[in-house]
Parts: C-alpha cells; structure tokens; sequence
C-alpha cells in the first residue's frame, strides 16, 4: 500500500474516534424516519450518509427539499454519501469528491452519553464558494471536536445552478411566486432534522449552533437573516464570509436580474424551457453560464431581506454570535506572482472591474513589491475583512453578544506543495477548528497544537454557553464598537483590536455612498 493510501486508511479511523487494534460496535438509534446503524467504539460513534430529505431528481429538480421516504428495519449509516453536483474542487489540493444529484444527506458524530444532560450540537456548513464542497472532506470531519462533548452534524447542500438557479417558469409554479435559493432551503431542512431528531443522538435541540467557512460563513449570515430558519438554532459561527455589501452593486442577486440570468443561462445549456431544463442529464447542466446563477438570491421567499437590511429593520435572528477573519485570506486565493507597480490597476480590473478609486486608493504604494502588498491586503478587505467588520459592528449595535477573531496563525505548509506560501489564508484556521492537525504529515509545533486545542475549546465553549470562554483559556473580550476589541488567535492568542480601520473605514463610505444611508442607519437597539 502507497505512503498515501495508508495515510487516508489512518485518516479514515480516525474520523470514527476509533483505534486500528479495536473492535468496533454498531449503535441503534431511532430517527423520525426508520432507525440507524452507525459505528464507534470508546469516545464517538458516527452516523453516516443520513438522509435529510428525498433525493431532488426529475420533478424534484428545482424544488424545496420534500421529506424523505422512510425505510424498515436498521439502516447501514457507515459510508458518506455523494457530494452535490459540481465541477473542481472548493479547496487547491482537495481530491475531487464522489458526486451525485442525489445528495441531500448528513453526518453526525456523537460522544459518550451522559446521563446529567442532553450534549450541544454544533451544524457544519462547509464552503465552496456556493459551487464546491463536500462534507466526506476528511478536515470536516466532527470526531474531535465531539470528544469534548458536542454533537456535530454536517450537511450536503445542492450547489451552483441545482442550489441557487431563478427562473421566471420557477416563480410561476412555486407558492411564493420566488425561486433560486434551493440549497439555502436545503440548509433549513437539515436544521429541522437536527430539531425533530437530535435527541435521539443524545443531542440538545434548544443548544444549537451553526458555523460555516466561507461560502458556509456566508450561509451562516443568510440564515440569521432568513425568516424560515427562526428558532432553529440558538447561536451562530462564521468563519471568513458574511454578506453584507449593498446590493445595488450586485443586482444579480436580486429576483428580477437572477430570473433574467437564469434564462441566459438556459439559453447557454440548450434548453428552451423548464421541462428541458429537468429533462437534462445533470452532468449537462454544470455547462453554459453557471457561474452566474450559483449564488443566493434575495427574493419574497427564503430571504425577503439581505442580511445587512435585516439588521437594519431588526429582523435578524438573536443570537449570539462568534466570527472572524484571516490575516493572509487571499495569499490562497489571489496569485500576484506577476503583479507590478505598472501593471497593478489593469490586473485589478481584469479580475474585478472598475472598482471605486475611494477603496483602491486606501491601499496605496510605490514599488512592485509594494503593489503585490496592496492587491493582497485589498482582496483580504474586499471578499472577507470588511464584511466581518460590518457584521460585528451591526451585531453590537443590535446589543448582541458577538466575539471577533484575527487568525494570524501560518501553518507549516510544506515546500512544494500547492498550499505552499500561503500563510494565515483562507481555509488555514480549518485545521485548528476541527483540531486535525494530524491528519496531515506537516511539522506542526507545540505552538500549532496549542492553538488547535484552544480554538476548538473556544469554538465547543461557545457551542455550549453562548461564550467562548472557559476554564484555562486565555480571556477574549466581547466585541464593541468603540473599543474594538479582537482576539488574534496565534500560538499564544492575545487580545488585539481590529488592524486598519482607516482602510475598512473606506468601504464604509463608499457603500454609504451607494446605499444613500449612513453605515447601520435605523438599526433597532
């Protein structure tokens, strides 16, 4: 057996809490729809490929999430189930995924009961940029954090234009008169599953919480605006991803421009209706114009308001909230290898557009390596920074407890590799958070292993109290909007306030500009 293939055989015992040398056990429990048999021994037992909803095939293509049918006897949950459909991987270095359009399956891992109280349950929604992602991603795996005494569930969720595709026909046939936001539903559905069946799994269904990474940080700020997902969790995460920027700059996710993407998109696939459309083998459909109908889409339905406006009319969910953001986001994501002094704005706009000069010029600099400095610092600020920012300030405004984090961390990416360089970028805080630094063969320091045991306490803390903090933890103050106050989590955290208010600031005025209104104008105490 290959280096590599016997450390995913490791990895794989691994994601059950188990021992290579033990014997494992399988555990029955009782859900709503038929019982599970799922497998363990010791600290946890997980229950894979669970069904949450009925497969969306055929006529089901395009439509809410419908029950699932029910089944005798014990059924086998040992295997992850498919990914939704997609094209590529959500993270550089990933395996692509097992896909299928018969997707819409959960995980949940669970620790050793206690009899004292029903344990909290932390739901994950991973990222992807709403096109990607796959819960079987081994980093995702909930074994660890459940052996400090969580529920973990993680979900499957249709993506690109199976999750997220409008269209006039759509809105004609729905109750709402509303379409796009399939995967957002999706999402919903789990969250009822997890209320009607978390006991059963020792879980506590008024405990809560859901936490998402990028694109699944960005869910996270849909569902604490969406009406539909009420009551179905008591406290939020997101980590790297909110949206709060004015949707004057991006019609399409609006109803009437999403519908009229959606028709160009049918056109650029070949269907000249619906019933093609559903007639079409899914492979088909990841062609043509996805990209522009992969995205939520503020409508009447699941979202009648953006999050930032949902904070502004308070009508966002309550809870407490923990976010925050990386330190190198876009090292990952951007590749400024070729960028200069000369050619910074045209690289610029090939990539984004005329941005506004108020924004661009708050990055300034002079010389090349100066001009790759900005890009990096203006795409952290521009996809990730701000929006925490904003969402931290319009959650204090609210007097809501929120907790504001800056992983400034660098992982010991290997030389060579295709996450060499990257540093505290997008997707480094995962393997801190899910406390899974071995499954990577890397040369993690004491300090690494610090960090991933206190960041997952945090993150189970809060899951828990509604507080991070905790016994042997190193103090993280609460978020407010004059002290600004963060915790920047490195081997040894400390307390920090935000590093370029000026900069941040920036957007805020552009974006009041667009908006017309004063940053959080008529947000209700």
């Amino acid at each position: 057996m290959s280096f590599l293939k016997t450390l995913r055989a490791a990895a794989c015992v691994l994601a059950l809490g188990l021992v290579a040398t033990s014997v494992r056990t399988e555990t029955v429990v009782a859900t709503d729809t038929g019982a599970l048999g799922g497998v363990g021994e010791g600290a946890v037992t997980a229950f894979l490929g669970v069904p949450y909803a009925a497969p969306p095939l055929g006529p089901l293509r395009w439509r809410p999430p419908q029950a699932p049918a029910p089944w005798t006897g014990v059924r086998a949950a040992r295997d992850f189930a498919p990914a939704c459909m997609q094209k590529g991987v959500s993270m550089p270095g990933e395996a692509p995924p097992r896909v299928s359009e018969d997707c819409l399956y959960l995980n949940v891992w669970t620790p050793a009961r206690h009899a004292d109280r029903p344990a909290a349950v932390m739901v994950f929604i991973h990222g992807g940029g709403f096109s990607n992602g796959a819960t079987a991603m081994p980093l995702y795996w909930g074994d660890r954090l459940a052996r400090k005494g969580v529920v973990v569930v993680s979900a499957g969720y249709r993506l690109g234009p199976f999750g997220y595709l409008a269209h006039p026909e759509l809105s004609r046939e729905s109750v709402d008169g509303a379409s796009g936001d399939y995967g957002l539903m999706d999402q919903i559905a789990a969250l009822r599953w997890v209320q009607r069946n978390i006991g059963a799994f020792g879980g506590d269904p008024s405990r809560v919480t859901i936490f998402g990474q990028s694109a699944g940080a960005m869910s996270v700020s849909l569902l604490v605006a969406s009406p539909q997902a009420r009551g179905l969790f008591q406290r939020a995460i997101a980590q790297s991803g909110g949206m709060f920027e004015p949707l004057e700059l991006a019609p399409g996710y609006r109803l009437p421009q999403a519908e009229r993407d959606g028709v160009a998109y049918a056109t650029s696939v070949g269907a000249k209706s619906l019933a093609e459309l559903r007639s079409m083998p899914a492979e088909a459909l990841l062609g043509g114009k996805a990209n522009a109908v992969g995205h939520p889409v503020i409508g009447p339905s699941v979202l009648p308001l953006s999050p930032y406006q949902a904070y502004v009319e308070g009508r966002q969910a309550w809870v407490p909230i923990l976010i925050g953001y990386n330190a190198d986001e876009a090292r990952s994501l951007a590749d400024v290898s070729q960028i200069t002094a000369a050619s910074y704005k045209a690289a610029l706009d090939h990539t984004w557009g005329p941005l506004p000069p108020s924004i661009v010029g708050a990055y300034p600099f002079t010389t090349d390596a100066g001009a790759k400095a900005a890009r990096l610092d203006l795409e952290r600020d521009l996809r990730f920074g701000w929006d925490m920012w904003a969402w931290a300030r319009l959650q204090a405004g609210a007097s809501r407890p929120v907790w504001l984090y800056r992983f400034a961390q660098t992982p010991p990416f290997p030389a060579g590799s295709p996450r060499a360089g990257w540093g505290a970028s997008h997707f480094a805080e995962l393997w801190y958070v899910f406390d899974h630094l071995d499954q990577e063969p890397w040369a993690w320091s004491a300090a690494d292993r610090r960090l991933a045991d206190l960041m997952s306490s945090y993150w189970v803390n809060f899951a828990k109290t509604g507080d991070p903090n905790g016994p042997g933890l190193p103090a993280w103050p609460a978020f407010d909007k004059a002290a600004r106050r963060l915790l920047v989590l490195i081997g040894q955290p400390v307390v920090g306030t935000v590093a370029n208010p000026d900069q941040l600031h920036a957007f805020d005025a552009t974006y009041d500009a667009v908006r017309g209104t004063a940053f959080g104008a008529a947000a209700k105490p």
